[in-house]
């Protein structure tokens, strides 16, 4: 996937985010952080995390070039674990929360770390079945069920577009129940 492709994708969900504080974890290359430094504009922040080495080194590239969207700052560490992150006004999860095997106790954690009315927003795989790229997979259902044990609210999928891989990529987002 692309910047536009991404920022495509992340606009349906994130349509007003100008001056917020967001985390992309699991960030990977930066594609989707980018995109999301590019909504929440100069004047916010992205906290792009990972866990992988050479994508950290990929991300701090990103964000030492700028690109005249918001300041990032680079965190290595693992999603599944407590992250020191300031409280959100956004969390994205893109094509993440399938390789977690414990979504349950994962997603309320960083559920937790959102501001009341803060919104995570999910990009993942509607109609793949287990694999090794995709080993727990979420659909818009199981998204739902895992929202409302997190404290958030009925998910609202916001845009689709057929993957490349199988299958079907959505884009959801669920709030912080107040």
């Amino acid at each position: 996937m692309n910047h536009r492709e991404a920022l495509a994708l992340l606009r349906a969900a994130v349509p007003a985010a100008d001056g917020e504080t967001w985390a992309d974890l699991g960030a990977g290359g930066g594609v989707f952080t980018r995109a999301l430094a590019v909504l929440v504009g100069p004047g916010g922040r992205v906290h792009a995390v990972d866990a992988d080495a050479g994508a950290v080194r990929a991300l701090r590239a990103l964000a030492a070039a700028g690109q005249g969207g918001a300041a990032i700052a680079v965190h290595h560490a693992d999603v599944t674990r407590p992250l020191p992150l300031p409280l959100l006004d956004g969390v994205l999860l893109a094509n993440v929360l399938h390789f977690v095997p414990d979504a349950e106790t994962t997603l309320p954690r960083i559920a937790a770390g959102l501001r009341p009315g803060g919104r995570l927003v999910l990009v993942e795989y509607e109609g793949r079945r287990p694999g090794p790229w995709v080993p727990h997979p979420v659909s818009a259902a199981r998204f739902a069920e895992l929202a409302a044990a997190a404290g958030l609210s009925p998910p609202r999928v916001a845009a689709t577009r057929p993957s490349a891989y199988g299958g079907e990529l959505y884009v959801a987002v669920a709030l912080r129940e107040e």
